[in-house]
């Protein structure tokens, strides 16, 4: 079984509870204070997180019906390592998402300490999920990532 072969398996239940979830969703604005009209923008947009106070970069890659969130390691890098998913996740249907964490990348770099906390990436994870409309998506992460990827999943 290939990578691809596994996750339409193992997205075969998410897919069905999601197809009403979506159907009834109404359409999202693509407009904000943050991405304004007009503008293209290659699937990138600045998401407010902290309660508005900082702003994260996100990327989406691709369309179907299975949706996935992507967290890097670090915490410090970024999302670039993983910019090999483009090249087997789009032709398998899968609509992807790269997200730069507060203080990677091309998002936000404040420098307070206070801000580095588990909980507040885990709230972090939350805001950006909402802000790209996701209900039903796999949320995959690599080492920080990774951990943060289960923090999320057990709150």
């Amino acid at each position: 079984m290939d990578r691809r072969d596994f996750l339409a398996a193992s997205m075969a239940v998410t897919i069905a509870a999601g197809s009403a979830a979506r159907a009834a969703e109404p359409e999202r604005a693509a407009a904000d204070a943050l991405n304004p009209p007009g503008i293209a923008v290659a699937g990138i947009r600045m998401l407010p997180v902290r309660g508005g106070r900082y702003k994260v970069w996100t990327k989406k890659v691709g369309s179907g019906p299975i949706k996935v969130l992507l967290l890097h390691g670090g915490p410090g890098a970024t999302h670039e390592y993983l910019e090999a998913m483009e090249s087997f996740l789009p032709q398998a249907g899968i609509e992807f998402y790269y997200y730069d964490q507060l203080g990677s990348g091309n998002s936000d770099q404040p420098d307070d300490p206070a801000l580095w906390t588990l909980p507040a990436f885990v709230e972090e994870v939350d805001e950006v999920r909402r802000g790209l409309g996701l209900d039903q998506f796999v949320l995959y992460g690599h080492s920080w990532g990774g951990l943060l990827a289960i923090d999320y999943a057990l709150k």
